[in-house]
Protein backbone atom coordinates (compact mmCIF):
# COMPACT_ATOMS: atom_id res chain seq x y z
CA UNK A 1 0.00 0.00 0.00
CA UNK A 2 2.67 2.94 -1.13
CA UNK A 3 1.79 6.37 -1.06
CA UNK A 4 1.99 8.00 -4.47
CA UNK A 5 1.21 11.57 -2.84
CA UNK A 6 2.18 12.90 0.43
CA UNK A 7 -0.56 13.49 3.31
CA UNK A 8 -0.64 16.83 4.92
CA UNK A 9 1.00 15.85 8.24
CA UNK A 10 0.21 19.69 9.28
CA UNK A 11 -3.64 18.33 9.67
CA UNK A 12 -2.13 16.85 13.23
CA UNK A 13 -0.11 19.86 14.01
CA UNK A 14 -1.27 22.51 16.41
CA UNK A 15 0.65 26.17 17.02
CA UNK A 16 3.04 25.73 20.13
CA UNK A 17 3.64 22.28 19.63
CA UNK A 18 1.96 18.45 19.00
CA UNK A 19 0.73 16.36 21.53
CA UNK A 20 -2.99 15.84 22.92
CA UNK A 21 -4.81 19.11 23.61
CA UNK A 22 -7.95 19.01 21.50
CA UNK A 23 -9.37 17.92 18.40
CA UNK A 24 -12.59 18.81 16.36
CA UNK A 25 -14.44 16.24 17.55
CA UNK A 26 -13.19 16.89 21.03
CA UNK A 27 -14.32 20.29 20.87
CA UNK A 28 -17.78 18.96 20.10
CA UNK A 29 -17.83 16.52 22.77
CA UNK A 30 -17.35 19.59 24.95
CA UNK A 31 -19.53 21.59 23.46
CA UNK A 32 -22.79 19.97 23.96
CA UNK A 33 -25.40 20.41 26.65
CA UNK A 34 -28.22 17.87 27.63
CA UNK A 35 -31.36 18.09 28.79
CA UNK A 36 -30.98 18.25 32.41
CA UNK A 37 -32.57 20.31 34.99
CA UNK A 38 -35.53 19.57 37.63
CA UNK A 39 -38.23 17.29 37.26
CA UNK A 40 -40.60 19.21 35.25
CA UNK A 41 -38.42 20.99 33.13
CA UNK A 42 -37.49 17.33 31.90
CA UNK A 43 -41.40 16.26 31.86
CA UNK A 44 -41.54 19.08 29.52
CA UNK A 45 -38.61 18.25 27.52
CA UNK A 46 -37.13 21.69 28.77
CA UNK A 47 -39.48 23.83 26.94
CA UNK A 48 -39.32 26.55 28.90
CA UNK A 49 -37.99 29.74 27.19
CA UNK A 50 -41.90 31.40 27.42
CA UNK A 51 -42.99 30.15 30.29
CA UNK A 52 -40.02 30.39 33.14
CA UNK A 53 -41.44 29.86 36.56
CA UNK A 54 -38.48 27.36 36.87
CA UNK A 55 -35.28 27.32 37.92
CA UNK A 56 -34.01 25.28 35.02
CA UNK A 57 -34.68 28.48 33.31
CA UNK A 58 -31.42 30.41 34.73
CA UNK A 59 -29.59 28.16 31.58
CA UNK A 60 -31.56 28.73 28.95
CA UNK A 61 -33.67 32.12 29.33
CA UNK A 62 -33.13 33.71 32.85
CA UNK A 63 -36.21 36.05 32.03
CA UNK A 64 -38.03 32.83 33.53
CA UNK A 65 -37.43 33.98 36.84
CA UNK A 66 -39.13 37.04 37.02
CA UNK A 67 -42.49 34.61 36.57
CA UNK A 68 -41.82 33.80 40.36
CA UNK A 69 -43.85 35.43 42.87
CA UNK A 70 -42.66 33.35 45.72
CA UNK A 71 -39.05 32.63 47.10
CA UNK A 72 -38.11 28.66 46.66
CA UNK A 73 -35.58 26.30 47.36
CA UNK A 74 -35.10 23.15 45.04
CA UNK A 75 -32.82 19.96 44.68
CA UNK A 76 -33.08 17.27 42.07
CA UNK A 77 -31.73 13.67 41.73
CA UNK A 78 -31.80 10.99 38.86
CA UNK A 79 -30.96 7.86 38.06
CA UNK A 80 -29.73 6.83 34.39
CA UNK A 81 -29.58 3.67 33.02
CA UNK A 82 -27.46 4.09 29.61
CA UNK A 83 -27.28 1.61 26.71
CA UNK A 84 -24.71 1.72 23.90
CA UNK A 85 -25.86 -0.65 20.89
CA UNK A 86 -23.61 -0.68 17.57
CA UNK A 87 -23.69 -2.42 14.68
CA UNK A 88 -20.08 -2.64 12.37
CA UNK A 89 -21.08 -4.64 9.32
CA UNK A 90 -23.44 -6.58 10.87
CA UNK A 91 -21.90 -7.37 13.84
CA UNK A 92 -23.75 -6.29 16.61
CA UNK A 93 -22.08 -5.25 20.66
CA UNK A 94 -23.98 -4.12 23.42
CA UNK A 95 -22.55 -1.74 26.65
CA UNK A 96 -24.36 -0.53 29.26
CA UNK A 97 -24.08 1.66 32.66
CA UNK A 98 -25.99 2.49 35.19
CA UNK A 99 -25.09 5.69 37.35
CA UNK A 100 -26.93 8.20 40.05
CA UNK A 101 -26.62 11.85 39.77
CA UNK A 102 -27.22 14.65 42.10
CA UNK A 103 -28.75 16.84 39.51
CA UNK A 104 -29.10 20.33 40.60
CA UNK A 105 -29.94 22.33 43.81
CA UNK A 106 -31.36 26.48 43.57
CA UNK A 107 -32.49 29.06 45.33
CA UNK A 108 -34.98 31.45 44.14
CA UNK A 109 -35.48 35.04 46.02
CA UNK A 110 -38.52 37.12 45.41
CA UNK A 111 -39.01 40.76 46.36
CA UNK A 112 -42.10 43.11 45.38
CA UNK A 113 -41.63 46.55 45.24
CA UNK A 114 -45.13 47.49 45.55
CA UNK A 115 -45.51 48.66 42.74
CA UNK A 116 -48.46 48.03 40.34
CA UNK A 117 -46.68 49.63 37.15
CA UNK A 118 -42.97 49.43 36.30
CA UNK A 119 -40.92 47.30 38.26
CA UNK A 120 -43.44 45.25 40.25
CA UNK A 121 -40.83 43.00 41.41
CA UNK A 122 -37.64 41.06 41.02
CA UNK A 123 -35.97 38.22 41.14
CA UNK A 124 -32.27 36.50 42.22
CA UNK A 125 -31.22 32.80 41.39
CA UNK A 126 -28.70 30.80 42.26
CA UNK A 127 -28.02 27.47 41.42
CA UNK A 128 -25.94 24.53 40.58
CA UNK A 129 -27.12 22.68 37.24
CA UNK A 130 -25.38 19.51 35.66
CA UNK A 131 -25.95 20.11 32.20
CA UNK A 132 -23.69 16.99 30.81
CA UNK A 133 -23.27 13.91 31.68
CA UNK A 134 -20.36 12.19 29.68
CA UNK A 135 -21.15 8.75 31.21
CA UNK A 136 -21.07 5.59 28.92
CA UNK A 137 -19.26 2.62 27.98
CA UNK A 138 -19.41 0.70 24.18
CA UNK A 139 -18.48 -1.46 21.85
CA UNK A 140 -17.70 -2.23 18.56
CA UNK A 141 -16.60 -5.67 17.32
CA UNK A 142 -15.93 -6.93 13.57
CA UNK A 143 -13.88 -6.55 10.47
CA UNK A 144 -12.51 -4.41 8.02
CA UNK A 145 -10.38 -4.52 5.18
CA UNK A 146 -8.00 -2.08 6.44
CA UNK A 147 -5.98 -2.24 10.16
CA UNK A 148 -5.11 1.00 12.05
CA UNK A 149 -2.03 -0.32 11.04
CA UNK A 150 -2.45 1.01 7.49
CA UNK A 151 -3.52 4.43 8.71
CA UNK A 152 -0.40 4.72 10.82
CA UNK A 153 1.73 4.12 8.19
CA UNK A 154 0.26 5.91 6.35
CA UNK A 155 -0.29 9.16 8.65
CA UNK A 156 3.68 8.65 8.85
CA UNK A 157 4.23 9.06 4.97
CA UNK A 158 7.32 12.01 4.43
CA UNK A 159 8.88 11.47 7.74
CA UNK A 160 12.74 10.17 8.29
CA UNK A 161 12.54 6.50 10.00
CA UNK A 162 15.77 8.00 11.30
CA UNK A 163 13.11 11.33 13.18
CA UNK A 164 11.27 7.83 15.23
CA UNK A 165 13.86 6.33 16.46
CA UNK A 166 14.94 7.13 19.68
CA UNK A 167 18.53 7.95 20.61
CA UNK A 168 19.90 7.82 24.00
CA UNK A 169 20.92 10.80 25.57
CA UNK A 170 20.58 12.89 22.56
CA UNK A 171 17.39 12.34 20.26
CA UNK A 172 13.58 11.60 21.46
CA UNK A 173 11.24 11.79 18.79
CA UNK A 174 8.17 12.64 21.46
CA UNK A 175 10.09 16.10 22.22
CA UNK A 176 10.27 16.46 18.21
CA UNK A 177 6.62 18.83 17.94
CA UNK A 178 6.67 18.13 14.55
CA UNK A 179 5.64 14.16 14.63
CA UNK A 180 2.50 12.90 14.93
CA UNK A 181 2.93 10.86 18.51
CA UNK A 182 0.52 7.85 16.98
CA UNK A 183 3.32 7.63 14.12
CA UNK A 184 6.58 7.53 16.86
CA UNK A 185 4.32 5.03 19.21
CA UNK A 186 3.67 3.02 16.30
CA UNK A 187 6.96 2.96 15.02
CA UNK A 188 8.13 1.72 18.68
CA UNK A 189 5.78 -0.91 19.05
CA UNK A 190 5.93 -2.12 15.14
CA UNK A 191 2.54 -1.40 13.86
CA UNK A 192 4.77 -0.51 10.44
CA UNK A 193 7.97 -0.80 8.38
CA UNK A 194 9.76 1.72 5.47
CA UNK A 195 9.43 -0.22 2.17
CA UNK A 196 13.30 1.09 2.11
CA UNK A 197 15.80 1.46 5.46
CA UNK A 198 16.10 4.90 6.54
CA UNK A 199 13.22 5.63 3.84
CA UNK A 200 9.92 7.73 4.81
CA UNK A 201 7.32 5.34 3.04
CA UNK A 202 5.63 2.81 5.12
CA UNK A 203 3.45 -0.21 5.16
CA UNK A 204 2.05 -2.07 7.39
CA UNK A 205 3.93 -4.74 9.66
CA UNK A 206 1.01 -7.09 9.01
CA UNK A 207 1.61 -8.79 5.44
CA UNK A 208 3.47 -10.34 3.39
CA UNK A 209 5.87 -9.95 0.15
CA UNK A 210 3.68 -10.63 -2.98
CA UNK A 211 4.57 -10.79 -6.82
CA UNK A 212 3.39 -6.89 -7.27
CA UNK A 213 5.07 -6.27 -3.72
CA UNK A 214 3.88 -5.48 0.00
CA UNK A 215 0.52 -7.09 0.17
CA UNK A 216 -1.22 -5.72 3.64
CA UNK A 217 -3.72 -8.13 5.31
CA UNK A 218 -6.57 -7.55 6.66
CA UNK A 219 -7.91 -7.87 10.37
CA UNK A 220 -9.81 -10.50 11.14
CA UNK A 221 -10.92 -9.80 14.20
CA UNK A 222 -11.50 -6.27 16.08
CA UNK A 223 -12.78 -4.73 19.18
CA UNK A 224 -12.74 -1.14 20.44
CA UNK A 225 -14.10 -0.81 24.11
CA UNK A 226 -14.50 2.66 25.23
CA UNK A 227 -15.24 3.81 28.90
CA UNK A 228 -16.24 7.81 29.31
CA UNK A 229 -16.61 9.56 32.69
CA UNK A 230 -17.25 12.95 33.75
CA UNK A 231 -19.74 15.78 33.72
CA UNK A 232 -20.55 19.64 32.79
CA UNK A 233 -21.60 21.49 36.03
CA UNK A 234 -22.81 24.74 35.60
CA UNK A 235 -22.80 27.40 38.64
CA UNK A 236 -25.23 29.85 38.06
CA UNK A 237 -25.89 33.38 39.60
CA UNK A 238 -29.39 35.20 38.15
CA UNK A 239 -31.42 38.21 38.20
CA UNK A 240 -34.50 39.14 36.63
CA UNK A 241 -37.27 41.98 36.70
CA UNK A 242 -40.77 41.80 36.01
CA UNK A 243 -42.28 45.23 34.37
CA UNK A 244 -46.12 45.83 34.79
CA UNK A 245 -46.44 41.89 34.73
CA UNK A 246 -46.27 41.67 31.05
CA UNK A 247 -42.72 42.37 30.70
CA UNK A 248 -39.89 40.22 31.90
CA UNK A 249 -36.27 40.85 31.68
CA UNK A 250 -33.11 38.23 32.99
CA UNK A 251 -29.34 37.82 33.18
CA UNK A 252 -27.47 35.19 34.19
CA UNK A 253 -23.35 34.80 34.73
CA UNK A 254 -22.20 31.26 34.55
CA UNK A 255 -19.37 29.30 35.86
CA UNK A 256 -18.75 26.15 34.36
CA UNK A 257 -16.60 23.50 35.78
CA UNK A 258 -16.00 20.22 33.70
CA UNK A 259 -14.27 16.87 34.64
CA UNK A 260 -14.04 13.95 31.76
CA UNK A 261 -12.44 10.97 31.21
CA UNK A 262 -11.84 8.20 28.39
CA UNK A 263 -10.26 4.93 28.00
CA UNK A 264 -10.01 3.15 25.13
CA UNK A 265 -9.04 -0.46 24.62
CA UNK A 266 -8.46 -1.52 20.70
CA UNK A 267 -7.19 -4.86 19.64
CA UNK A 268 -6.74 -6.46 16.30
CA UNK A 269 -6.64 -10.21 15.31
CA UNK A 270 -4.68 -11.37 12.07
CA UNK A 271 -5.12 -14.88 10.54
CA UNK A 272 -0.97 -15.62 10.76
CA UNK A 273 -1.26 -15.51 14.63
CA UNK A 274 -0.46 -12.04 14.57
CA UNK A 275 -2.48 -8.97 16.67
CA UNK A 276 -2.04 -5.37 17.20
CA UNK A 277 -3.13 -3.83 20.86
CA UNK A 278 -3.43 0.09 21.39
CA UNK A 279 -4.72 1.31 24.57
CA UNK A 280 -5.17 4.95 24.99
CA UNK A 281 -6.04 6.94 28.60
CA UNK A 282 -7.33 10.69 28.59
CA UNK A 283 -8.51 13.05 31.26
CA UNK A 284 -10.03 16.69 30.40
CA UNK A 285 -10.14 19.32 33.12
CA UNK A 286 -11.55 23.24 32.94
CA UNK A 287 -13.76 25.76 33.83
CA UNK A 288 -15.23 28.62 31.89
CA UNK A 289 -17.63 31.57 32.56
CA UNK A 290 -20.58 31.84 30.08
CA UNK A 291 -23.65 34.85 30.08
CA UNK A 292 -27.20 34.49 29.36
CA UNK A 293 -29.76 37.08 28.65
CA UNK A 294 -33.49 36.87 27.80
CA UNK A 295 -36.66 38.36 27.68
CA UNK A 296 -40.11 37.15 27.86
CA UNK A 297 -43.49 38.99 26.86
CA UNK A 298 -47.17 38.62 27.84
CA UNK A 299 -49.33 40.15 25.47
CA UNK A 300 -52.43 38.66 26.72
CA UNK A 301 -53.00 36.43 29.73
CA UNK A 302 -52.67 33.17 27.43
CA UNK A 303 -50.04 33.98 25.80
CA UNK A 304 -46.46 34.20 26.01
CA UNK A 305 -43.04 34.87 24.00
CA UNK A 306 -39.70 34.66 24.55
CA UNK A 307 -36.19 35.33 23.04
CA UNK A 308 -32.93 34.61 24.93
CA UNK A 309 -29.43 34.33 23.60
CA UNK A 310 -26.73 31.69 25.52
CA UNK A 311 -22.97 33.48 24.93
CA UNK A 312 -20.13 30.96 24.34
CA UNK A 313 -18.73 29.54 27.19
CA UNK A 314 -14.52 30.32 27.17
CA UNK A 315 -12.80 27.61 28.87
CA UNK A 316 -9.60 27.06 29.94
CA UNK A 317 -8.50 23.70 29.66
CA UNK A 318 -5.70 20.95 30.37
CA UNK A 319 -5.43 17.34 29.31
CA UNK A 320 -3.96 14.40 30.64
CA UNK A 321 -2.42 11.88 27.78
CA UNK A 322 -1.13 8.32 27.94
CA UNK A 323 -1.04 5.72 25.46
CA UNK A 324 0.37 1.99 25.31
CA UNK A 325 0.98 -0.24 22.54
CA UNK A 326 1.79 -4.02 21.71
CA UNK A 327 2.42 -5.85 18.70
CA UNK A 328 2.41 -10.22 18.08
CA UNK A 329 3.77 -10.97 14.66
CA UNK A 330 3.66 -14.92 13.37
CA UNK A 331 3.68 -15.94 17.05
CA UNK A 332 6.47 -13.35 18.21
CA UNK A 333 5.40 -10.84 21.06
CA UNK A 334 7.21 -7.68 20.69
CA UNK A 335 7.23 -5.62 24.25
CA UNK A 336 4.94 -3.20 25.29
CA UNK A 337 6.06 0.52 24.64
CA UNK A 338 4.35 3.29 26.09
CA UNK A 339 4.16 7.48 25.21
CA UNK A 340 5.34 9.54 27.91
CA UNK A 341 2.83 10.37 31.02
CA UNK A 342 1.73 14.05 29.22
CA UNK A 343 0.08 16.93 30.57
CA UNK A 344 -0.84 19.43 27.84
CA UNK A 345 -0.59 22.82 28.21
CA UNK A 346 -3.72 25.18 29.27
CA UNK A 347 -5.48 26.18 26.41
CA UNK A 348 -8.46 27.73 25.01
CA UNK A 349 -11.53 26.31 24.45
CA UNK A 350 -14.67 28.75 23.13
CA UNK A 351 -17.81 27.17 22.67
CA UNK A 352 -20.76 28.09 20.35
CA UNK A 353 -23.68 30.42 21.43
CA UNK A 354 -27.08 29.85 20.57
CA UNK A 355 -30.11 31.67 20.35
CA UNK A 356 -33.84 30.41 21.87
CA UNK A 357 -36.94 31.58 20.18
CA UNK A 358 -39.82 30.27 22.11
CA UNK A 359 -44.00 30.95 22.41
CA UNK A 360 -46.40 29.47 25.15
CA UNK A 361 -49.97 29.33 25.74
CA UNK A 362 -51.37 29.32 29.21
CA UNK A 363 -54.76 28.77 29.96
CA UNK A 364 -56.48 27.65 33.43
CA UNK A 365 -55.82 24.13 33.61
CA UNK A 366 -52.89 23.44 31.01
CA UNK A 367 -50.55 24.76 29.38
CA UNK A 368 -48.38 23.92 25.65
CA UNK A 369 -44.87 25.64 24.89
CA UNK A 370 -42.21 25.07 21.95
CA UNK A 371 -38.73 26.21 21.96
CA UNK A 372 -36.64 26.25 19.23
CA UNK A 373 -32.59 26.38 19.58
CA UNK A 374 -30.41 27.14 17.22
CA UNK A 375 -26.66 26.70 17.68
CA UNK A 376 -24.16 27.83 15.45
CA UNK A 377 -21.02 25.15 16.11
CA UNK A 378 -19.27 26.55 13.05
CA UNK A 379 -17.98 28.93 15.76
CA UNK A 380 -16.25 26.70 17.86
CA UNK A 381 -12.63 27.68 18.64
CA UNK A 382 -9.42 26.35 19.90
CA UNK A 383 -6.87 28.03 20.69
CA UNK A 384 -3.52 28.59 22.76
CA UNK A 385 -2.91 30.98 25.74
CA UNK A 386 -1.61 33.90 23.58
CA UNK A 387 -4.94 33.86 21.15
CA UNK A 388 -3.67 31.75 18.55
CA UNK A 389 -5.83 29.19 16.74
CA UNK A 390 -4.71 25.57 16.80
CA UNK A 391 -5.26 23.41 13.68
CA UNK A 392 -8.55 21.85 15.28
CA UNK A 393 -10.49 25.30 14.41
CA UNK A 394 -9.25 25.26 10.87
CA UNK A 395 -11.11 21.54 10.83
CA UNK A 396 -13.93 22.73 12.96
CA UNK A 397 -14.88 25.74 10.26
CA UNK A 398 -14.57 22.95 7.15
CA UNK A 399 -16.35 20.78 9.15
CA UNK A 400 -19.38 21.50 11.67
CA UNK A 401 -22.57 23.91 10.73
CA UNK A 402 -25.67 24.87 12.08
CA UNK A 403 -27.72 22.86 14.54
CA UNK A 404 -31.54 22.96 15.21
CA UNK A 405 -33.47 22.00 18.39
CA UNK A 406 -37.01 21.66 19.08
CA UNK A 407 -38.98 21.19 22.16
CA UNK A 408 -42.34 21.01 22.34
CA UNK A 409 -44.14 20.29 25.89
CA UNK A 410 -47.46 20.43 27.70
CA UNK A 411 -49.20 19.95 31.23
CA UNK A 412 -52.58 19.59 32.71
CA UNK A 413 -53.87 20.21 35.85
CA UNK A 414 -56.03 16.59 36.84
CA UNK A 415 -57.27 18.63 40.29
CA UNK A 416 -55.31 21.80 41.84
CA UNK A 417 -52.72 19.50 43.43
CA UNK A 418 -51.91 17.25 40.25
CA UNK A 419 -50.65 17.84 37.12
CA UNK A 420 -49.76 15.15 33.95
CA UNK A 421 -46.72 16.37 31.80
CA UNK A 422 -45.21 15.14 28.36
CA UNK A 423 -43.27 16.46 25.84
CA UNK A 424 -40.45 15.58 23.12
CA UNK A 425 -37.21 17.11 21.36
CA UNK A 426 -35.72 16.88 18.26
CA UNK A 427 -32.49 17.60 17.54
CA UNK A 428 -30.22 17.50 14.40
CA UNK A 429 -26.66 17.28 13.82
CA UNK A 430 -24.46 20.25 13.07
CA UNK A 431 -21.65 18.03 10.87
CA UNK A 432 -21.63 18.68 7.07
CA UNK A 433 -22.55 15.91 4.74
CA UNK A 434 -19.19 15.13 3.64
CA UNK A 435 -18.26 14.37 7.30
CA UNK A 436 -21.36 11.98 8.33
CA UNK A 437 -20.41 10.21 4.44
CA UNK A 438 -16.45 9.63 5.78
CA UNK A 439 -15.37 12.16 3.12
CA UNK A 440 -13.18 14.72 3.08
CA UNK A 441 -13.91 18.68 2.66
CA UNK A 442 -12.20 20.86 0.22
CA UNK A 443 -9.11 23.27 0.40
CA UNK A 444 -8.99 26.55 -0.85
CA UNK A 445 -7.72 25.24 -4.13
CA UNK A 446 -10.74 22.89 -4.86
CA UNK A 447 -9.02 19.72 -4.11
CA UNK A 448 -10.29 17.52 -1.44
CA UNK A 449 -8.39 17.09 1.99
CA UNK A 450 -6.02 14.32 2.44
CA UNK A 451 -8.34 12.31 5.16
CA UNK A 452 -12.17 12.54 6.47
CA UNK A 453 -11.73 14.28 9.90
CA UNK A 454 -8.47 15.65 11.86
CA UNK A 455 -7.63 14.00 15.11
CA UNK A 456 -4.60 14.49 17.48
CA UNK A 457 -2.65 12.07 19.67
CA UNK A 458 -2.58 8.14 19.68
CA UNK A 459 -6.63 7.77 19.98
CA UNK A 460 -7.70 7.94 16.54
CA UNK A 461 -11.30 6.52 17.23
CA UNK A 462 -14.17 9.11 17.41
CA UNK A 463 -17.80 9.12 16.84
CA UNK A 464 -20.30 11.28 14.45
CA UNK A 465 -23.17 12.54 15.71
CA UNK A 466 -26.09 12.21 13.48
CA UNK A 467 -28.49 13.24 15.54
CA UNK A 468 -31.42 13.25 18.76
CA UNK A 469 -34.81 12.34 20.31
CA UNK A 470 -36.20 12.00 23.42
CA UNK A 471 -39.43 11.53 24.56
CA UNK A 472 -40.64 12.51 28.10
CA UNK A 473 -43.61 12.41 30.68
CA UNK A 474 -44.06 13.88 34.30
CA UNK A 475 -46.17 13.98 36.80
CA UNK A 476 -46.81 16.54 39.91
CA UNK A 477 -48.16 16.89 42.92
CA UNK A 478 -48.60 19.80 45.11
CA UNK A 479 -48.81 18.60 49.21
CA UNK A 480 -49.50 21.28 50.52
CA UNK A 481 -49.51 25.17 49.36
CA UNK A 482 -45.64 25.37 50.01
CA UNK A 483 -44.31 21.83 49.56
CA UNK A 484 -44.40 20.27 46.17
CA UNK A 485 -43.07 17.04 44.61
CA UNK A 486 -42.17 16.55 40.40
CA UNK A 487 -40.97 12.96 38.91
CA UNK A 488 -40.09 12.73 35.43
CA UNK A 489 -39.05 9.78 32.78
CA UNK A 490 -37.15 10.71 29.89
CA UNK A 491 -35.94 8.20 26.76
CA UNK A 492 -33.21 9.92 25.05
CA UNK A 493 -31.94 8.27 21.69
CA UNK A 494 -28.78 9.43 20.68
CA UNK A 495 -27.36 8.23 17.26
CA UNK A 496 -23.89 8.41 15.80
CA UNK A 497 -21.25 6.20 13.65
CA UNK A 498 -17.98 5.70 15.30
CA UNK A 499 -14.85 5.24 13.43
CA UNK A 500 -11.84 3.51 14.50
CA UNK A 501 -9.92 5.86 12.64
CA UNK A 502 -9.56 8.44 9.97
CA UNK A 503 -9.94 7.40 6.51
CA UNK A 504 -7.32 8.80 4.33
CA UNK A 505 -6.88 9.97 0.56
CA UNK A 506 -4.67 11.03 -2.24
CA UNK A 507 -3.85 14.62 -2.70
CA UNK A 508 -4.94 16.61 -5.44
CA UNK A 509 -8.10 14.95 -6.30
CA UNK A 510 -11.08 17.56 -6.88
CA UNK A 511 -13.65 15.30 -8.03
CA UNK A 512 -15.81 13.34 -5.72
CA UNK A 513 -16.06 10.11 -8.41
CA UNK A 514 -12.43 9.82 -8.77
CA UNK A 515 -12.23 9.93 -4.97
CA UNK A 516 -13.95 7.22 -4.06
CA UNK A 517 -12.91 5.02 -7.21
CA UNK A 518 -9.31 5.43 -7.13
CA UNK A 519 -8.75 8.20 -4.11
CA UNK A 520 -8.84 6.16 -1.28
CA UNK A 521 -5.63 5.24 0.48
CA UNK A 522 -6.73 3.90 3.60
CA UNK A 523 -11.07 3.06 4.45
CA UNK A 524 -12.40 3.00 7.60
CA UNK A 525 -16.13 1.56 7.81
CA UNK A 526 -18.47 3.48 10.07
CA UNK A 527 -20.29 1.31 12.84
CA UNK A 528 -23.78 2.65 13.35
CA UNK A 529 -24.35 3.32 17.37
CA UNK A 530 -27.59 4.19 19.11
CA UNK A 531 -27.21 5.38 22.53
CA UNK A 532 -30.48 4.67 24.63
CA UNK A 533 -30.95 6.44 28.28
CA UNK A 534 -33.99 5.90 30.47
CA UNK A 535 -33.27 8.65 32.93
CA UNK A 536 -35.86 9.01 36.21
CA UNK A 537 -35.43 12.10 38.10
CA UNK A 538 -36.93 13.68 41.48
CA UNK A 539 -37.54 16.84 42.40
CA UNK A 540 -38.50 18.57 45.72
CA UNK A 541 -39.55 22.04 46.43
CA UNK A 542 -40.49 24.36 48.81
CA UNK A 543 -41.82 27.67 48.89
CA UNK A 544 -42.01 30.74 51.03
Amino acid sequence: MKRITCLFISAFLMTGGFAYSQGEMDAFKMSQNELNGTARYLGMSGAFGALGGDISSMSTNPAGLGIYRSSEVVTTISLSSIKANTDWNGSKADGSKTKFNFDNIAYVGYFPTGNDEGIVGWNIGLSYNRIKDFNRSYRMNGAQAYSVADYAADLSYGIKEGDLIYQKDSYDPYNNQNLPWLSILGYEAGFFDPYKAGGDEYHSAFGKQGANGWEPYSPQNVNLQVNEKGSIGQYNFSFAANISDRFFLGATVAVTDMDYSIRTEYTEDFSTNSQLILDNGLSTAGTGYAVNVGAILRPTDFLRVGVAYNSPTWYKMTDYFHGTAQTMIANIKWDPVSTPDYRAGDYHLRTPDRWIFSAAGVGKNFLISADYELTNYKRMRVYDLDGYDYKATDDIKADFGMSGTLKVGAEYKVTPQFSVRAGTLWKTSPMKSHVKDGIPPLNEDGEYYTQAVGVVGTIPSYTVDKGTNSYSFGLGYRFTPNFYADLACVYRIYKEDVYAFPSTYQAGISSINELLDKGIVVKSDPASMKTKTTQVALTLGYKF
